[in-house]
Formats: C-alpha cells, structure tokens, sequence
C-alpha cells in the first residue's frame, strides 16, 4: 500500500488545493473507549473529481501518511498522487515513500467487469438473463455464452484469479454477451428484476460443511431464485458433495411450489477440470433441478438513506455505543470516531453495517449538524436499509 514517512510535521492547511489536488477538511480522532489511543487524523481529499481520506498517524519519532482502507479508490496514482502533493504542501522531509508513479502499469480494459452498483442504478436489458454463480474458471460460463449469443448472462465470482482468467478468455474467444461481478450472490440477487432470469446455474458450490451459515444455498437464497426466475426458469445445483446435495433437496421439497429434478452423473457438454477429476475418482455427482411456475410482483428497490434531522454531534459522540447493536439479518457497529478541526458541530463516524456475510464499511460526515454518507450511499439491500434505520434511532 502507498504510503510515506516523513519528519514531523505542521498538518497542512485546510480548505487549500495544491496541483490539483483539493485538501477539504482534516479531522482527528476521539477517544470514546476506556482505552488510551494515539492521535489519528483523517484528512480528506479531492482528485480528478475523486473523494477519499488520507490516515495521518505518528510513527516511532515520525510520521506516516496512506490511504484510508475503507475509502480507497482506483487507480492508485491519485492517491499516489495526493500523498506526494500532501508532503510536498507541508515541505516535508521524507524518511522513506513507495509513490513513484513512473512506469505505473496501465489498468487493464475491463469493459465486462461490473461493480454492484452498475446494477443497482444503471443495468437494464430485453434479452434473457442466465446467471451463474460462482463461476471459476469460466469453462461453463464462456460456452454457455457462445452457445446462446442472444442471452445476457451475469457472472457472480468472488476470486480475482477467476475473475480475470474469465476476462482475458471472453478477450481472446470474442465474447461480449457476459457481464462478470465481484459479489457473493446471496445478496446480488436483490437487484435483479422479479420473473426476468431463464436459469441460475450454481455448479460446485464449497459445501461448507463445518460453516454452514456461508452456504449458498438457503431458504432466502432460493426464494429470490423463485422471484426472479421466470415461468418455467430453473435454477440448477451441481455438486459432488452427498452431504450439500441431501441439504438441498431438503430445503427444496419444503417448497410450497415448484418442480424439482434429480439425477445422478448426468452428462454434460462441458464439464470443469475438477469434474473430470472427481469423475475419475469414481465419486458420483448429483444434479437437483428447480423448475420455478409462479409469476412474481416487480421489484422495488429502497434507496433511502438520508437522515431527516440534524444532530448535536458534541454531545452524541459522549453518549454513542461501543458495542455492536446485534439484529436477526443485520448489525450496526460503530469502529472509531473523528471531530472536524476548526469547524462546529462537524465530524466523522467510521462504522460497519448490514449483512453478516457481506457487512459494509463506510463513514458518515456530519458537517453543522447535519449527516450523510461520505463517498455515497450504500448499496440498498435489505440488509443495509435496516441498519441505516437503526442508526436513525442511535443518532436521533
């Protein structure tokens, strides 16, 4: 990660732009623990149109300046960039720094590589969407998508490897009909329309046997499966694992509806490398089809993160929860806090909220009183839209 060191030094003077570079405003920490802690600042900055923090904090007898981890943003050079120009605003003596930007690796064309938020606000098609989750190597996905040129299909994978083993094929093979996502599925989902999908193809999900809450496969899972598979849509398990296959069928057969399809070393036209090799070990894989016949409301999605009100933020920071506040499907868990120098009633909260799996990260900015979500809203799952209303309640 970027960062320098340097003798210290007088913090630069905020608002003031320097080569383009804007610094805003800079908070220091808050101790609200029983804990002693040493002075953090959190510096925020503008490049290119960009927000993100800069952590300033002692080390040894100097100083270290980086980027924020939970504002970071790409490309690297802007924060490269803003961390020279901080050092550079403040004649800084630098003991060490790794922001040379020469030679900096260009990034890398990822036209089909979308963030959640492409389909929360922009993502909208008229053909058939087949989605497959957690995708791999891709060998199922990428023949899928050459097969059916005239379906839009969406692949869900969490490992980076995958993901840009996927991209460098679809490069290589021509293929534009498939968007690939960095985002686990159990909340994806969400954002997809009701009645809109033909299949779900989840080949090969870890069984998590000893983990069982991080199964793929649950009741909520396969009830947004339902809603947005379209009549006669399937969503389909492949899976070598006996244990994760009797899971399934289970929770399947406790359905109130549907069709289900079971078979056992059903050939498929393309199978994966790990496949093969299992097949070869004489192990048996099981095939659970779901066959989806009911036709679901639309999809309304809540956007709403705002606060209605102004606070006090002097004295809430006195009285706010050390402790996480703990729901059925989500959590509220304020990390650290920060007071805005040299302006009132201003300052940051650094939180985590929303799902257990998939929690989110951000900061909330409070200038004069009044509260928002520093770098934008969060993604609107239902997860996150009940813990912003819990922290309504707390800040209220």
């Amino acid at each position: 990660m970027p960062h320098i060191v340097f003798n210290k030094a007088p913090l630069v003077n905020t608002p003031s732009k320097k080569d383009g570079v804007d610094f805003k405003f800079i908070a220091k920490s808050y101790n609200f623990t029983q804990h002693e802690r040493n002075t953090e600042y959190k510096i925020a900055v503008e490049n290119e149109n960009k927000e993100f923090l800069l952590t300033l904090k002692n080390k040894d007898d100097d100083q270290m300046i980086k980027i924020d981890k939970v504002t970071r943003i790409a490309p690297i050079t802007l924060v490269k960039d803003a961390l020279n120009v901080y050092t550079n605003s403040i004649e800084a003596k630098v003991v060490f720094s790794n922001t040379n930007t020469i030679n900096q690796k260009a990034e890398p064309n990822k036209e089909y590589l979308k963030d959640i938020n492409y389909f929360v606000d922009e993502f909208q098609t008229d053909k058939e969407i087949q989605i497959e989750v957690g995708f791999g190597s891709g060998r199922h996905l990428l023949h899928q998508a050459k097969k059916n040129p005239n379906v839009q299909f969406i692949g869900l994978e969490i490992h980076t490897p995958s993901i840009e083993q996927a991209l460098k094929q679809m490069k290589l093979q021509d293929i534009t009909n498939v968007l690939i996502v960095n985002y686990d599925a159990r909340l994806f989902m969400e954002f997809i329309d009701s009645n809109k999908v033909g299949k779900i193809f989840v080949h090969f999900p870890v069984p998590w046997d000893k983990k069982p809450h991080r199964r793929i496969y649950s009741n909520e899972f396969i009830n947004e499966a339902l809603r947005v598979l379209k009549v006669e849509g399937t969503l389909e398990l492949r899976t070598d694992s006996r244990k994760y296959f009797d899971y399934c069928t289970e929770l399947l057969t406790n359905l109130p509806t549907g069709k289900i399809t079971i078979d056992i070393n059903k050939d498929l036209e393309i199978t994966s490398k790990y496949e093969d090799r299992w097949r070869k070990q004489g192990k048996n894989i099981y095939d659970v089809v779901l066959l989806s016949h009911s036709i679901d409301k639309p999809l309304e999605i809540q956007k709403d993160f705002s606060f209605d009100f102004e606070i006090n933020y002097e004295e809430k920071i006195k009285n706010i929860p050390t402790k996480s506040i703990v729901e059925k499907d989500f959590f509220v868990h304020i990390e650290d806090l920060f007071t805005i120098l040299n302006e009132e009633n201003s300052g940051l909260i650094q939180l985590t909220m929303g799902n257990f799996d998939r929690p989110v990260s951000k900061y909330l900015i409070i200038k004069n009183g009044k509260v928002s979500y520093y770098q934008g809203t969060p993604i609107p799952t239902s997860s996150n839209i009940k813990a912003h209303n819990k922290l309504k309640e707390i800040l209220n």
